[in-house]
């Protein structure tokens, strides 16, 4: 692996090797997407304008205002899984319809701004009053012992049901086995 020069050589690399919709949240946002949106009817009113029935509730879709009656199109602005629908009936991409908030591109264009080099430290011109400010470190203390590590936990295992612990006695929720007033369960 050559490492890079500089770090414009490295964006002009990353820009140039990079997919149109790589990006790592729309991925995942896809992947959750395709597993309920199977379950829904799409009803074509128009070109631009669908129902989409979700067992019971009908939602409107509107592919070219980018708008769903459940709001989550135009607050994300990425497609809901109403808006997902109907563009999985009509043989769309979801990119299509993805804010370009969301690509790679434009990621890579917030690092665009070029960085200019500093002069020599003799030719700096730092005014007295900045000069004269001593700057002390901060008034923390690290705590003793290893520090803790709480892992980030991805939307799967956000959405799965907690466990909740149960008494060996009676086998109900709510206590345990030494603070057991029931009656045992039978075996």
């Amino acid at each position: 692996v050559e490492l890079p020069v500089n770090f414009y050589e490295y964006l002009l690399e990353l820009v140039n090797n990079i997919d149109e919709y790589s990006c790592s949240k729309m991925v995942e946002y896809k992947s959750i997407q395709m597993q309920t949106v199977d379950q829904y009817t799409v009803v074509p009113s128009t070109e631009y304008l669908h129902t989409v029935n979700d067992g019971g509730r009908n939602y409107t879709v509107c592919l070219l205002e980018r708008k769903c009656v459940c709001g989550r199109f135009q607050i994300d602005e990425l497609s809901c899984p109403h808006a997902w629908a109907v563009l999985k009936s009509k043989f769309l991409t979801l990119e299509e319809y993805c804010s370009s908030y969301y690509k790679p591109s434009t990621i890579v264009m917030a690092y665009d701004v070029p960085v200019y080099p500093l002069p020599d430290k003799n030719d700096w011109n730092i005014p007295e009053h900045v000069a004269e400010e001593v700057v002390l470190p901060p008034k923390w203390k690290r705590p003793p012992g290893r520090p803790k590590k709480k892992r980030d936990k991805n939307l799967s295992e956000l959405l799965l049901p907690k466990n909740q612990h149960s008494c060996s006695i009676c086998g109900q929720g709510g206590h345990n086995k030494r603070t057991c007033r029931n009656a045992p369960r039978n075996k």
